[in-house]
């Protein structure tokens, strides 16, 4: 085999894993871009936030909805990685647990608008209902079930409803400068805490 080969074939991983890493940071900069500008923010200045230029966007992402179902997973693999990882730094499963849902509320409330997109009736985001569920249902049930076994919280609460209720009190928060979903997602997971006491 020719050197030239050799060399082809061994700098062909590292030069995946530099345009994996690309992509995830041009993700990141759209979620940031999103949170402050809506998922209808010029293209111009996503690629100004991620350093590169409007044509490497274009490349990966033909069109804004490709973009932005590409945020979407990228936000909801940052959620499904944290439960784990929550549960073994912190002390008190139920701990882990809020500090999770504080994620998921992040990711339903201020990620780019996208409180609606896992309802299984939004058409533009049909396909990533099974995807949301199927990544973030089990990170939920993990945490859940860990806060029940150190009785912490009662056994009466499937993490689908959990998820599904903290899911519809954030889309309730909709340009009403009165409505604070955070505070309502406390007061159920306060809830949660005393259905153990009763």
């Amino acid at each position: 085999m020719p050197a030239s080969d050799k060399a082809g074939k061994a700098s062909g991983p590292s030069k995946r894993a530099d345009a994996v890493r690309n992509q995830q940071k041009l993700l990141t900069a759209a979620a940031e871009v999103f949170v402050a500008s809506g998922v209808d923010a010029p293209i111009r200045e996503i690629a100004a936030k991620a350093g590169v230029g409007m044509g490497t966007i274009y490349r990966h992402f033909p069109t804004r909805a490709d973009l932005v179902v590409a945020v979407f997973r990228h936000q909801v693999e940052a959620c499904a990685e944290a439960g784990p990882r929550l549960l073994a730094e912190t002390d008190s499963p139920f701990e882990a647990l809020r500090q999770w849902i504080d994620l998921f509320v992040d990711f339903l409330v201020t990620k780019h608008g996208l409180a609606n997109a896992p309802q299984p009736d939004s058409s533009g985001f049909a396909a990533l209902h099974t995807y949301f569920l199927d990544r973030l249902l089990p990170v939920a049930e993990q945490l859940l079930d860990a806060a029940v076994e150190a009785g912490e919280v009662g056994s009466g609460v499937e993490a689908y409803e959990l998820m599904r209720g903290v899911g519809n009190l954030c889309i309730g928060s909709d340009g009403d400068p009165r409505y604070d979903p955070r505070r309502l997602v406390a007061l159920l997971l306060r809830g949660l805490q005393e259905s153990d006491a009763s």
